[in-house]
């Protein structure tokens, strides 16, 4: 039996109203957690039509001659960790992905403390002149996900044996918001290729849109799945960081794109992370994982 990944609806994380339905929730998302490290969601709150305008200005970017693009490319984005790669302009174990990239995030200007403090990865977007609709369609998506990101953590705590609010007041009071756009363009079915080669992702949490196309794989205790685009869910999927602050009980999985489409591929990941300047610390639970950890 081929094994897919469990669908969770989080709206009940979103409106803490039914505690019933959130008791559930979380221990649903236990569950994932420990199993798989991946789980979709649904009941996220971000509508369609954000996405549809997101993905229509993506395409539209990611259209333009690369001597455009190179105009907000990465080396002018400083500390910020802001701008443009191209197609091979990033390495998975030392080989090139099959992928260009915009890296984006919270918009800071120089008045906010942690980019006045010089903090890596806070400050102002780049925006391409060319397709002024990007950044009203990425302002409209951020703050959507990110409030599905705050819902999430709310569900991980519970899950966790702890206050709804434990994450919140502390570890990601500030969160640290690393948002970007992939492109993976059409490759030649003769030819394949992984648009990212395997890796598991460092951070704490990383909440993925995706377009039509497919491609994600997860490695499981039992070999590598397809996890396809089904409908509006998001994937969601637990960091290093996750792992280690609970001690193992949530998995960290490998996974890997592979560049079977036979057009563009688009995704969105938006890895939701600690406060820059917030102590991590494990956590005080036990370890309750069903077996110990594929080997990577």
């Amino acid at each position: 039996m081929i094994e897919q990944l469990p669908m969770i609806d989080i709206d009940p994380l979103r409106c803490m109203s039914d505690s019933a339905a959130i008791e559930a929730t979380a221990q649903q998302i236990d569950a994932a957690c420990r199993a798989f490290g991946f789980f979709y969601a649904v009941g996220h709150g971000i509508a369609p039509a954000i996405v549809s305008d997101l993905l229509a200005a993506s395409r539209a970017f990611f259209g333009l001659p690369d001597i455009e693009k190179a105009r907000i490319a990465m080396d002018r984005g400083g500390i910020a960790w802001r701008g443009w790669f191209p197609v091979a302009g990033e390495l998975t174990s030392g080989i090139p992905d099959l992928k260009e990239g915009l890296y984006l995030g919270e918009e800071l200007g120089t008045d906010d403390p942690r980019v006045a403090a010089g903090l890596p990865l806070h400050g102002a977007n780049l925006w391409p002149d060319a397709v002024p609709a990007l950044r009203p369609a990425v302002e409209a998506y951020l703050p959507a996900a990110t409030r599905a990101g705050e819902a999430l953590m709310r569900g991980m705590a519970l899950a966790l044996g702890l206050d709804p609010g434990h994450f919140a007041g502390g570890l990601t009071r500030n969160p640290t918001l690393l948002f970007r756009i992939f492109h993976y363009p059409a490759t030649p079915a003769s030819e394949g290729g992984l648009g990212v080669g395997e890796h598991s992702d460092y951070g704490l949490l990383t909440l993925l849109g995706q377009d039509d196309k497919g491609g994600l794989e997860v490695r499981t205790r039992q070999g590598w799945i397809d996890v396809p685009p089904r409908g509006d869910a998001l994937v969601i999927n637990v960091g290093d960081m996750f792992e280690r602050l609970t001690r193992g009980r949530f998995r960290s999985a490998p996974h890997r794109v592979v560049n079977r489409a036979a057009g563009s591929r688009y995704s969105f990941p938006l890895f939701f992370d600690p406060d820059f300047v917030a102590d991590v610390e494990p956590l005080p639970i036990e370890s309750r994982c069903a077996s110990s950890p594929v080997s990577t």
